[in-house]
């Protein structure tokens, strides 16, 4: 039988992991790496999918043609977790709140999931699905 200390170990992500996914993924919501190209390029993966907020699906290429723009995203990111899938994998759950230039806020209920490869890690597949908040978690 297993260990059981080494079951959980090895489903436990470090606190290192967990601070730099969180970093990278904050960096996405920031202008000058989401529109950075060489960093982009580094941490989506060659296969990332998006199904947006707006229910587009958009493929690694346009999310790297995006044109740059501003962005009003309240960070950190709110009801941010961490969750390890497996040794290589990692899904992030948050909330956004965005503020666009005319002043309306969208909320959107958000998931990333990342890959560690020998380059670091790279983000596969994110989704984004709008909610409105209740008045006691707003």
């Amino acid at each position: 039988m297993k260990d059981t200390g080494e079951a959980m170990r090895q489903s436990e992500l470090s606190p290192a992991d967990a601070a730099l996914l969180t970093a990278l993924e904050e960096a996405m919501w920031r202008a000058e790496t989401r529109f950075d190209l060489k960093f982009m390029q580094q941490h989506l993966a060659a296969d990332f999918i998006e199904l947006g907020r707006s229910g587009r699906i958009y493929n690694r290429a346009q999310c790297l043609a995006a044109a740059p723009q501003p962005i009003n995203c309240r960070l950190p990111l709110p009801n941010l977790q961490v969750r390890l899938l497996d040794a290589d994998t990692a899904q992030l759950l948050y909330d956004s709140i965005l503020t666009q230039e005319n002043g309306a806020i969208e909320y959107t209920h958000r998931s990333s999931l990342w890959t560690r490869t020998p380059d670091g890690w790279v983000m596969r597949f994110h989704q984004g699905t709008a909610f409105v908040p209740d008045e006691l978690n707003a």
